[in-house]
């Protein structure tokens, strides 16, 4: 993924409206729309710097969806899915994090075994 999926995932992950995201990261609203058209152009260092920050993000995630390899080692960077998947988790209270975590096991287990 590049750097206009990775920015979709994020604002996504963190429910950001693209104008929130403007006024978060002082760039123009019109300028990150391009950024997310199918054939969008590639923001500048300084834009990519202030989207990232704005985001809570590096920028070399924005980039290549992977954080810096340091941070890998200690603390694995899920990809955009799963860390939806976490946020939604997260929200449920203790009894449906149980089914939810269960179902999971589940499935997991019969993929195995189907290998």
């Amino acid at each position: 993924m590049g750097f206009k999926e990775n920015l979709k995932a994020e604002l996504a992950y963190k429910n950001i409206l693209v104008k929130e995201l403007a006024v978060l990261s002082g760039v123009n609203r019109r300028t990150i729309d391009n950024y997310l058209r199918e054939n969008g152009s590639v923001p500048s260092v300084d834009a990519a710097v202030r989207i990232a920050e704005a985001l809570g993000v590096t920028v070399e995630y924005l980039i290549t969806g992977q954080e810096r390899q340091q941070q890998e080692r200690a603390n694995p960077p899920l990809s955009p899915d799963p860390r939806i998947i976490l946020k939604d988790l997260e929200s449920l209270n203790k009894r449906d994090r149980k089914i939810v975590f269960n179902l999971v096991k589940s499935l997991k287990a019969m993929d195995d075994a189907e290998k």
